[in-house]
This record gives C-alpha cells, structure tokens and sequence, in this order.
C-alpha cells in the first residue's frame, strides 16, 4: 500500500490532462483497434521452441487490455522484437508473445504470419468484437525503419483508431510509431501514461534529495542524461564502463577496462571526446559527482577469472592487461549512506558485469540498498530492467521504466517523437 501511495502521490492521475487518453474515446464498442505495444523481450529456448524469459513488459500492458475488451472492441496488436534486420527470422517471431499473452489474461491470442497484406485485411475485418489478433514482428520489413509512408498505410488497413502502449519504442521514427500516427486517431494507453507522468515528475518536482546512479557499459547513451539531471541533483553516483570514462578523465589508470571515448555523430559531422567531455563535467560539478574509490578487477571477463580489489584512494595501479568489472567494497559503503538519505532516486545501469556472478556484488548491493530506500525510486529500463528480476526485487521500486533508451531521451529534456501525435 505505501509503494501504491507513493506512486499515486506522484500525481499518475494527472497526465490524463496532458494526453489523450484511451479514457477520451467515447464510444469503443465494434471498434477495431490497433493497439501498438512495446514487447521486445527476452527469448530462451526451451527444447525446440523459444519462450518468454520474463514477461513483465507484456504484463504492463495488460491493464490497457482489459480496459479495450470490457468496451467491447476488437484488437489487432503489433510490434516488433530484437534486431532481424529487415528480414524474416525465425526465432523472432511473435509466437512465444502470443502463447505468453494468452496465458496471462487467460484468453485467445490469435497470431497471424505477416503484419501487412490482403490476408492480414481480411483476418482484421472479419474480427468480432472481444478477440484479439496478433501482427507478425513489424521488423520483418525495411521499410519498417526507413518510415516508409506506403508500408505505414499498409499497416493500418481495416483499423479504425490507434491506442499507443509502446513507451519503449516511442523514441523511435519508424512507420510503426510516428508513421502510423499520422493516419488514425491514436490515444495513450494506460502504460504511456504512466511512464510519462513518472518521468516528468522526476525531471520537474523531484522530491530532495534526488540522487542520480549512472551505470553500464556505454556512456554515450547517457550524456545527455547526464548533463540535464545534474543540475537539479544533490548527488550522481557513477559505476559500471561509463565510470571508466571519468577515471581517464582524471588520469587514474584503467588498464585494459572498457572505456568508450570517441565518437563519431555522422549527423553532425563532428567527432565527440567523451573523456574530455567527462572531464569538463566533473570539474564543473566535482561537489555533486561520486566516483569509485576502490574497483574489482579481473585478468578476464569470466566466471574463472582471476579477481584484485584496487584501491584507487591508495594510488594503487591495476595491471595493464586486466579490466575493472566493479565496484570495489570501499565504493559500496561510500555509496550506501548516499542512497539512505534520499528522497528521489534514478538509476540506470549496472555497476559492472552483472551477468557474471563473480563481478555482480556491486550492482546487486546497490539494487537492494535502493529497494530498502523509503525514496521515490525510479529505474531505468534495459540492463537495469533485467537487474530486478535478476535479484527478485520486483515491487520493491515505485516504478521500473519498461524503456531504456525512450526514458534516457525523455530525461534529456528531449520530446519523445510519438508525443507530438498524443498531446491533447
């Protein structure tokens, strides 16, 4: 009850001002619906077939379609799953989401073998009222994300509105987002809502203390997070392959760790340093900005590795040949207190290689300090996604982003495309 409070007092009710609501439509009985979802989830095989690894941005969206059925509508679902490439591919297609989604609301989930084409049609506008169809992966297609107009058109034949549910793919231009949404009127499912109203809030109202934790491999898709939320943070706790980067900054040696330092925006024409970058934000926010003192290092990124605390305060140096893969003990009782006294928390990325057990205390400690936290805690989607069910903390957070990227963009103070076609 106190989680569901927190969230309420987040103000979740209030982004029906903002949005138009699948709550708007007026009449929804015989409709036929496209609902646009966001499951791009993890598979495993399972003797000769693949099966949802963990359901739970299905069952996000569930809420949306009980809501459509009780109204009495029919819906044609559609998304797409990994990276195909523009080509079929069988162990991702959408069959394993189906039988998923049909166990969990205990009902019929009709799955079709292409998304587009004169069958498709026919199967849509045959469909009554109270069944639920769904679309071959959408990424099937090219044209999916080149935004063809005529493949958008296509995949919107016999429908009659569009509700977007898919949070974790709005940031995308793609005809299955911002293609479709110029050619029916289209609505907020009750996910979107939510997603977006918890993010604002956080962007806007966060209660202080608001501490930042920043992970992961990559500091590229961060940045921007970073450069926006570090203004109104009291603290930014870093860790994982983007805390290599401010280590390189600052001349701490990282050996043979990850560090993502050049890259190259085609768009701009211009090559970014991220280190120098790094090193431009720390000293500029030295005060707010905690570093490791101390790292996990292993001679190889494996169960078998061989493993060294080092002790960066200490001016101990890693070996050449071996790679930070955590946070050390002395980082995570620097960290701890930080997050105790928190009143608002947002984190995303893991604090190492958390998949490898041998190099998952940091993360795992981290996780579970934020799950003890009485803050509003926010996670980001992705890795940090995954880290939850990994170590069972699931409702232990006021909110777990279903959209990795789509949060990071949102948080840059960045319009998610797809909200252009849902404002009020």
């Amino acid at each position: 009850m106190a989680m569901l409070m927190n969230i309420l007092n987040y103000g979740i009710i209030q982004v029906v001002m903002r949005l138009k609501s699948i709550k708007d439509i007026k009449d929804l009985k015989g409709k036929k619906v496209l609902l646009r979802v966001a499951y791009d989830v993890p598979l495993s095989k399972k003797a000769k077939d693949y099966v949802v690894a963990d359901d739970r941005r299905i069952k996000e969206t569930i809420p949306t379609i009980k809501y459509l059925l009780k109204n009495k509508c029919s819906i044609v679902i559609l998304s797409w799953l990994k990276r195909p490439g523009g080509k079929v591919v069988d162990k991702y297609r959408m069959d394993p989401v189906a039988r998923s989604l049909s166990k969990l609301i205990k009902k019929p989930v009709k799955k079709l073998d292409d998304c587009i084409g004169p069958k498709v049609t026919n199967e849509i506008r045959s469909l009554k009222s109270g069944r639920i169809l769904m679309l071959e992966n959408v990424r099937f297609y090219p044209q999916e994300e080149e935004n063809n107009k005529r493949f958008a058109k296509l995949l919107v034949q016999g429908l009659d509105l569009i509700v977007f549910d898919a949070f974790g793919q709005s940031h995308r231009v793609h005809a299955s987002t911002t293609g479709i949404a110029k050619l029916l009127p289209i609505y907020a499912g009750f996910l979107v809502e939510k997603e977006i109203n918890v993010l604002e809030k956080l962007v806007r109202h966060p209660k202080k203390p608001l501490v930042i934790i920043l992970g992961g491999a990559k500091i590229s898709d961060k940045v921007d997070v970073l450069k926006h939320l570090v203004k109104t943070a009291d603290r930014v706790l870093i860790g994982g392959g983007v805390a290599n980067v401010f280590l390189k900054a600052n001349r701490v040696p990282i050996g043979d760790s990850f560090v993502e330092d050049d890259f190259v925006d085609k768009a701009r024409r211009k090559k970014v340093s991220f280190v120098k970058l790094a090193k431009k934000i720390y000293r500029k926010n030295s005060g707010k900005i905690v570093l490791p003192t101390d790292l996990l290092a292993g001679n190889t990124i494996s169960q078998h590795s061989l493993v060294e605390v080092v002790d960066l305060e200490g001016k101990e140096a890693i070996n050449k040949r071996w790679k930070f893969l955590d946070i050390g003990p002395k980082t995570i009782s620097d960290f701890l207190p930080i997050i105790k006294k928190a009143e608002t928390i947002f984190w995303n990325g893991p604090m190492g290689v958390f998949e490898i057990d041998k190099f998952s205390f940091g993360t795992k400690k981290i996780a579970q300090a934020i799950a003890r936290s009485k803050a509003v805690s926010v996670i980001g989607g992705g890795d940090t996604e995954s880290i939850v069910e990994k170590y069972n903390l699931d409702g232990k957070f006021s909110h777990v982003s279903t959209g990795g990227g789509a949060s990071l963009e949102f948080l840059t103070g960045k319009e998610l495309p797809v909200l252009e076609y849902l404002k009020k």
